[in-house]
């Protein structure tokens, strides 16, 4: 019995020894295995390692930039300015005794980027007055250009040139919906007119809307260095996608400080599709006025954080008012993107044509609502109707016309706004000696004045004393003429 014991105690031992060696042996078979695992799990996950290969440390941006620097051009300006010209220069005695006024080419260097057949896109800065445009591609062939539309209030200009059949490299657009923070780009233009830069960093902001460059703000930031003369350039992702056209920089030196501002692709397709099917820009609006929510607001409306506006005017019969907005409504997004504040409400309502649906989401009563708004352009002629006032009045040699929102529109002012603009004033007329071009009329002798029907009333009355109250950049400005 106690043999039999032994042998049992002998072979279980012998088990447990033969267990131990298959145990090990299967981790180092199965060891590098779950290495391999182990890195993949890594790399996927986003977690920090060392290159595996030789092929991944010799990674590089070049294929990308060969793809896309050949779309990118540079756009030369010139300007004739005349110097010490006079009123007097085209009269043939005052060029007798005076000569002809000395005259100077003033020149400036930018970026553009091709992104049709023929079509440039550029900053409205780079090419503003100019007398001549000469686009020269990378491989160093030259064209005169031709301005198809100049955008102020985006600084997006649109040129076309002449190739004669043959065919151009140009960029795709990308969404910059899903651009994000973080996002690497590429900056490619010419800056300091030094031949085409490429220099490469991340989307370090998305929808700057308070950077005052532009009436449409909602840049994308980027630490990509951009210097003067990368002005109208593009800015790049990783797929070779425009991204942005670089537009300014933040700088107190004048170089780049890691701070640069680009317009998003979708701004610049909109303006572009506009100049080249329309010929003109005609932006849609919400009709209402909105103010940012505060964190005072935010709690008030049952919200964790500030987000939104409040809407504070609505524009009567415009489409706020067709959907059924109401002073007092919190929009939180449009097209399923947060909003802010107006600006950005703004900006991106009009990277959308007249006529398309925006969706809004919208509190209202406490509970949230999707409210659909077909987007018009602002009512009123796109051309203003102007009457140069003549009289004995203190207005006149002064040209004015009746405020619409489409003109206010046009002009960067409140579409909101009611009243007389004076839009030019004659050299040496009366009326210079009370307004300024700009000036916006509200009332005389305490009669409100928004028509011009109203302003032609008013000037009709035989008085010798004016009553007047003028609107200056915002700021009322009061007082009495007597004649």
């Amino acid at each position: 019995m106690m043999q039999t014991n032994n042998m049992t105690r002998h072979v279980s031992k012998l088990l447990l020894v033969s267990l131990v060696a298959v145990l090990a042996l299967l981790a180092v078979v199965l060891s590098p295995l779950f290495t391999a695992n182990a890195q993949e799990t890594s790399f996927f996950g986003n977690e920090k390692r060392v290159p595996q290969s030789q092929a991944e440390v010799e990674l590089s941006y070049a294929p990308l930039v060969k793809q896309v620097s050949p779309a990118v051009v540079n756009v030369y300006s010139k300007k004739v300015v005349r110097q010490n010209a006079s009123p007097f220069a085209n009269d043939p005695v005052f060029r007798q005794f005076f000569g002809t006024p000395r005259e100077r080419v003033q020149n400036s260097l930018g970026s553009g980027v091709i992104v049709g057949d023929g079509v440039i896109v550029t900053n409205n800065h780079v090419v503003a007055d100019a007398d001549e445009l000469l686009v020269v591609l990378s491989d160093r062939r030259e064209y005169e250009a031709e301005l198809i539309l100049a955008d102020e209030r985006t600084d997006l200009a649109v040129l076309r040139i002449d190739t004669e059949c043959e065919p151009l490299p140009t960029v795709e657009y990308g969404d910059t919906r899903d651009t994000e923070v973080g996002d690497i780009v590429l900056a490619i233009g010419n800056p300091f007119g030094v031949g085409q830069t490429v220099t490469t960093g991340i989307i370090s902001a998305t929808a700057r809307t308070d950077v005052g460059v532009s009436d449409y703000s909602f840049f994308l930031q980027t630490d990509a260095a951009v210097n003067p003369g990368n002005s109208g350039g593009a800015l790049v992702n990783t797929k070779g996608e425009l991204v942005g056209i670089n537009s300014a920089i933040f700088s107190r030196s004048g170089g780049s400080n890691g701070i640069g501002f680009a317009i998003p692709a979708e701004m610049v397709k909109r303006v572009v599709d506009a100049a080249v099917n329309e010929g003109r820009i005609v932006r849609p609006w919400l009709g209402l006025k909105a103010q940012s929510v505060t964190y005072d607001i935010a709690k008030a409306q049952g919200l964790s954080r500030p987000v939104g506006v409040m809407v504070t005017e609505v524009f009567d019969d415009g489409p706020a008012d067709k959907a059924g907005l109401k002073r007092g409504d919190l929009i939180t997004e449009i097209d399923g993107r947060e909003v802010f504040d107006e600006t950005g409400l703004k900006f991106l309502a009009a990277t959308r044509s007249p006529g398309e649906i925006s969706s809004l989401r919208i509190l209202h009563g406490g509970k949230y609502e999707d409210v659909k708004v077909t987007l018009a352009p602002p009512p009123g002629a796109t051309k203003a109707e102007l009457e140069l006032l003549e009289g004995r009045h203190p207005f006149s040699g002064a040209e004015v016309a009746e405020l619409s929102p489409r003109l206010a529109e046009e002009m960067g002012r409140d579409p909101f706004a009611s009243g007389v603009l004076v839009t030019r004033i004659l050299r040496r007329a009366y009326a210079w000696r009370i307004v300024r071009p700009g000036d916006l009329i509200v009332s005389i002798n305490d009669e409100p004045i928004k028509t011009l029907k109203d302003l032609d009333e008013a000037l009709a009355e035989e008085t010798s004393r004016w009553a007047i109250e003028l609107d200056r950049n915002g700021r009322r400005i009061s007082g009495t003429v007597t004649l």
